[in-house]
């Protein structure tokens, strides 16, 4: 089995305090797709930037932090060298809050011997409108860097999985509270019909549902009153993959304890 854990950290070493490096010794997994550092390496220790997981085998991370100290940032932690490392999608307003990054490997999974996993960390449009609209313009751009690896997935063969905080709920079923948000940012039907259009429509699979299509499941809840502990909450966290790689999944789980950050761990096992 091939183990894929994503998590928001909302702050890795804020995260770590809270047990983040124990729990993840515990699970093992094969990758780790962290979003939210607000960290640079340098602030870093060697503890949290690589790890000896309960099987012996080292986790090291793969960092791409925001300019602006204490804000964004994504990682991926992998028990294997990478091939190849794409840190933004080459557009400097986005690349700059350090929010899309991409490791390949060839030859490393028996079933997958091209294959891609890529941290993503969307922006949140809730502070302002010039926020939601720097969201529409990240939409727009990131557009286009999923049409290149549709066409290499198309070409090579090569399998894509994309891990982390979307900021969007997709359906009625992702959020407790849908009918008085469908005017609030994550719950637009922009925002919505973006995820359809550009992403499912075009063949990539949101995993979680595929396993669990009629399951009320959220991955994060807001810190003010009491929401985490009613379970009003929003499913914005995804692992969303190329379809070949999407039959290969074999269980879905949002780990609800230990508590790590506002958002909850989404695990998923695959065959490969």
């Amino acid at each position: 089995m091939l183990k894929v854990i994503s998590l928001n950290v909302n702050g890795i070493r804020a995260s770590v305090r809270k047990g983040l490096i124990q729990w993840l010794i515990e699970e093992n997994p094969d990758f780790i797709c962290i979003q939210e550092l607000k960290a640079q390496r340098k602030d870093l220790g060697n503890e949290i930037l690589e790890f000896r997981s309960k099987d012996g085998s080292y986790l090291k991370s793969t960092i791409f932090c925001a300019e602006r100290p204490g804000y964004s940032g994504v990682g991926i932690y992998s028990k294997q060298k990478p091939t190849s490392i794409t840190a933004g999608i080459g557009v400097k307003e986005f690349d700059d809050e350090g929010r899309v990054l991409k490791i390949d490997f060839d030859n490393h999974l028996k079933n997958f011997p091209l294959f891609s996993i890529v941290s993503l960390y969307l922006p949140s449009g809730s502070a302002s409108e010039s926020r939601q609209a720097s969201k529409f313009r990240f939409l727009k751009s990131f557009k286009s860097t999923l049409k290149n690896w549709e066409m290499e997935n198309s070409k090579t063969g090569r399998e894509f999985l994309l891990c982390g905080d979307l900021n969007i709920a997709h359906t009625n079923l992702d959020l407790k509270n849908w009918k008085n948000n469908q005017k609030n940012s994550g719950f637009l039907p922009a925002e919505r019909s973006w995820l359809t259009e550009t992403l499912f429509n075009a063949g990539w699979k949101d995993i979680f549902r595929v396993l669990e299509p009629k399951k009320e499941q959220f991955t994060w809840w807001s810190q003010r009153g009491r929401a985490r502990e009613k379970n009003v909450g929003w499913r914005i966290d995804y692992q969303i993959a190329t379809a070949n790689l999407a039959i290969s999944a074999a269980s879905a789980k949002v780990a609800e304890t230990p508590i790590l950050s506002d958002h909850a761990p989404l695990i998923i096992n695959f065959r490969a």
